[in-house]
């Protein structure tokens, strides 16, 4: 206890005292002694009630009433009451300046941003900006069903996902169909969601814009380059010995700039394609004409290796995935020194199957995975302008993927080589002597 509230109590014990040794002696004196003892007692103890109920008081009051003046422990009391309610209500308006600078910040945002229980899947809060984007009105939709608010938005089947839901991406909005948004679920306690919605209107415009004006540009420099390509065949450098290495070099990089326009219109093509017309993949052939693309390609400066597991074959495009492997299995020649060993495997994963490529090239640093399918990403520059890549092949491969619903994974480490594996989903795999119909799940 500290110092001041034991001197406190003290004097205030010596007081209640000193009081009752009085009664004691005047009730001797009067020949009543307990009767005045006993009204003493009282006295005292009516006494510790009216404190109490000054403090009861000070607790109810809404008023800021000032502490009594003096030295009892009741007064301390008092003082000490007094000084947490003024702390109580600086900490009070600190919360509530706080509370109000969230929501002037909530309020500003562009993004919609909803609370969501997680348990009744009801809208508990939305900041101004869901208004716009996704039509909740106040207070007409709070504690209302997510799924009746958001309609026609799919927000049952996304939110019985939960932390695994995938953001919804180029969805549209329930306010204005001219919106498109882009929805992400994130589950930040036991109880509760926040939906943040984006308007990406602008960003798709700029994407269809840019795809718009890829196609278009690589579309008009397909012909001046076939004639210059043209040209330069019907010059013979046998006649114009002075010229020849000129002639290599720019008949060299005409077909460079050639292919480089071709992947551009190929990407371009595969962006904004969404279906395919299945067909049965032979992966018998597929592998024959793979393994011959790369012993030409390697001109016996590699060994090139083939594993078959011999029982299964692929439903998709033939052309696509053909050249998404054959984008592979080109990488791995350019990028594998001379004596190194490429092999190309495909084998079952399960009820699925896998493609890899694996090389004993350079490798590829950890930092430069993520980004390794982005078109014209680049590991090395100078590498890949000798061996004569556009940068694009990777990200071709990717778009192909996806249209075939499977995946990509690279396992590399510097100087050990890389592995791009193709992983297929059990819808897209059927075993070779069995000639299986189409799977409805693809022709869906």
């Amino acid at each position: 206890m500290p110092k001041h509230l034991r001197s406190a109590w003290n004097r205030t014990l010596f007081r209640l005292a000193t009081l009752l040794v009085i009664a004691a002696l005047g009730g001797w004196l009067v020949g009543a002694f307990w009767q005045v003892l006993a009204i003493g007692a009282l006295c005292v103890v009516a006494w510790q009630f009216w404190r109490l109920r000054a403090v009861l008081r000070r607790l109810t009051a809404r008023a800021r009433l000032q502490p009594a003046q003096g030295d009892g422990v009741w007064n301390e009391l008092d003082r000490l009451l007094h000084r947490g309610q003024l702390g109580m209500r600086t900490r009070k308006r600190r919360l509530l300046a706080m509370l109000r600078a969230y929501r002037a910040a909530t309020a500003a945002l562009p993004d919609a941003l909803v609370v969501i229980d997680r348990s009744t899947q009801r809208v508990q809060w939305f900041n101004k900006a869901a208004t716009t984007l996704l039509g909740l009105r106040h207070p007409t939709d709070l504690n209302a069903p997510v799924n009746q608010c958001l309609q026609p938005l799919p927000m049952s089947h996304w939110l019985s996902a939960g932390r695994n839901a995938e953001p919804m991406l180029d969805a549209t909005s329930p306010a204005n169909p001219d919106l498109r948004l882009n929805l992400r679920l994130i589950p930040y306690s036991d109880q509760y969601w926040l939906l943040v919605a984006r308007d990406v209107s602008k960003l798709l415009r700029l994407e269809e814009m840019r795809r718009d004006f890829v196609a278009n540009v690589s579309h008009e420099l397909r012909t001046p380059l076939t004639v210059v390509h043209g040209y330069l065949d019907m010059l013979d450098a046998d006649e114009f010995p002075e010229w020849k290495p000129i002639l290599e070099e720019m008949q060299k990089q005409s077909n460079r700039m050639t292919q480089l326009v071709e992947d551009l219109l190929t990407l371009s093509r595969l962006e904004v394609q969404d279906s395919l017309t299945d067909e049965h993949i032979a992966m018998g052939s597929m592998l024959a004409t793979l393994r011959r693309e790369a012993e030409a390609l390697s001109r016996k400066r590699q060994t090139i290796l083939v594993e078959d597991c011999g029982d299964i074959d692929l439903w998709g495009s033939n052309k696509e995935l053909h050249s998404a492997f054959s984008n592979l299995v080109s990488n791995a020649v350019r990028y594998t020194p001379v004596g190194g060993t490429i092999t190309i495997a495909f084998a079952r994963e399960g009820d699925g199957a896998v493609l890899s490529v694996r090389d004993t090239g350079y490798g590829i640093p950890a930092s430069h995975l993520p980004r390794i399918t982005e078109r014209f990403y680049r590991v090395s520059t100078s590498r890949s302008r000798e061996s004569g890549g556009t940068g694009l092949g990777l990200s071709i491969v990717k778009h192909v993927l996806n249209l075939h619903q499977a995946r990509l994974e690279i396992d590399s480490a510097v100087g050990q080589g890389s592995t791009f594996s193709v992983h297929f989903g059990p819808a897209r795999v059927h075993r070779r002597e069995s000639a299986l119909p189409l799977p409805q799940s693809l022709t869906a």
